[in-house]
């Protein structure tokens, strides 16, 4: 089999097997966008780039911030020799990068992250809920469930979200496999891309369906694109970095 066909074919089972938690998490954030709350999403390592399709992406919600651990150096003032691969794993951080966010009592967060163990993405989980604020996870029920957590307190990012969708990723994320037993071709990043567009775009469509006109934005590269995203921007000064 191809990894198109089952990269293809997970996507499927993945689209149909979260129709139920992705309306619950687009009920969370029309909640919060509707009460003048934005959309915090964070993912380190390769989860940066799901992050990215939820906030600041054409198409997509203009009240939403991209938190990273990058924030740490491009607000906090540290030096870029902190970026290092074993960062996610520290919990400290994350008390720093929500510390840095223009974050709102109001507003609702994303986190994503397959494994679901490091102990950036557990201890902001923790946090997130600390706070009071509705908590969405993409992650791997399957990768997650044959981990041992990264945290001091043993838990995971799906034990605490309160809306869990599922990637379909296996344990170690890729699906095909050479003659020695190693795999090869990782699926997470495509199928949480999609559980992110599917959870965004059943956003817009509740908020139309309340007679709302939706914050979305254009693409920058068509014409009046960014006439129409600064309108849209201006409306959130000071709650959305960009």
């Amino acid at each position: 089999m191809t990894y198109a066909t089952m990269a293809l074919e997970l996507a499927r089972q993945v689209a149909e097997s979260q129709a139920e938690p992705v309306g619950r998490a687009a009920g969370a954030l029309v909640g919060a966008l509707r009460a003048g709350g934005v959309v915090n999403a964070f993912g380190s390592g390769h989860s940066e780039a799901i992050a990215m399709e939820i906030a600041g992406r054409a198409g997509g919600l203009v009240p939403s911030n991209r938190l990273s651990p990058r924030d740490l150096v491009l607000y906090g003032g540290e030096p870029p020799g902190v970026l290092t691969s074993e960062l996610e794993r520290d919990p400290a951080i994350a008390h720093r990068i929500y510390a840095l966010a223009p974050v709102d009592p109001r507003d609702a967060f994303v986190l994503i992250s397959s494994s679901g163990v490091n102990g950036a993405v557990v201890e902001l989980a923790s946090l997130v809920k600390e706070r009071g604020h509705p908590l969405i996870a993409i992650t791997s029920v399957r990768h997650s469930s044959r981990m041992t957590s990264r945290h001091p307190s043993g838990g995971k990012l799906l034990d605490l979200a309160d809306v869990v969708l599922d990637n379909g990723a296996p344990y170690g994320d890729a699906v095909l496999e050479l003659p020695g037993g190693e795999t090869y071709g990782a699926v997470s990043t495509i199928t949480s891309a999609l559980l992110a567009q599917l959870m965004v775009t059943e956003t817009v469509e509740r908020l139309v369906a309340l007679g709302e006109t939706p914050p979305v934005y254009l693409s920058a590269n068509v014409i009046g694109g960014d006439e129409h995203n600064r309108a849209l921007e201006n409306r959130y000064a000071g709650r959305i970095r960009r």
